[in-house]
């Protein structure tokens, strides 16, 4: 019974340095991925137009949306768009959203009969079964599904065209789920992924990839 139990908590011990490397790896990650949904009407006549970017709402953190703002316009620079001098008329109004929303998902990993089910209740029971070979018993970790609390980091911008009412020409939102980071270190790849493949097709949705500067 000893040289059984002594065999489980060497396999115990492997599964979950496996199971750590994973996770090392998944936050270690050398790229930055964000879904990105577009929507335009882009105007065939709107190459070299100025822009303006809207100022913060009231009761907004002006710091925080500058900032953001800045990284914008190093983003837009590929739509062709050129920012409006001080005191000219732009055509088009840029507007921007941003906010990290919390909610809840669902992960699978390795059950642990230390946190999950006792301190042997595991070994007999839910976390790992079968028999093996004369009667000993044999690791076969159970996978289970836990709750988890995910961060979306959001990032809306919005092109209004003043030679047509203000209506709408393009509305891109991009979407990260990096748990390594906060919306401030996020936020210059959202800006990029909302741009890119600009002007790109009316209700496109598709995935972007960029390397995490170092």
């Amino acid at each position: 019974m000893l040289q059984s139990l002594t065999r489980i908590m060497g396999l115990r011990g492997h599964y979950a340095v496996v199971l750590a490397c994973v996770m090392a790896l998944s936050g270690c990650a050398s790229t930055l991925s964000a879904r990105v949904t577009t929507f335009q009407q882009w105007p065939a006549d709107a190459q070299g137009a100025s822009y303006r970017i809207a100022p913060p709402a009231a009761g907004q953190d002006a710091l925080e949306y500058q900032a953001y703002a800045d990284m914008i316009r190093a983003a837009i620079g590929r739509t062709g768009l050129v920012e409006a001098q001080a005191h000219a008329k732009p055509r088009f109004d840029v507007s921007f959203e941003y906010a990290q929303p919390t909610r809840q998902a669902w992960v699978q990993r390795f059950y642990d009969p230390y946190f999950d089910g006792g301190p042997w209740g595991g070994f007999m029971g839910m976390g790992y079964r079968g028999w093996g070979w004369g009667g000993g018993l044999y690791m076969a970790p159970t996978v289970i599904n836990v709750p988890v609390q995910v961060v979306e980091y959001t990032l809306s911008v919005v092109i209004k065209d003043r030679q047509k009412q203000g209506a709408q020409v393009y509305k891109s939102t991009a979407i990260s789920h990096d748990a390594a980071s906060g919306l401030a270190q996020v936020m210059p790849y959202l800006a990029r992924a909302v741009f890119d493949g600009f002007p790109g097709n009316n209700g496109q949705i598709r995935q972007v990839d960029y390397e995490r500067e170092r």
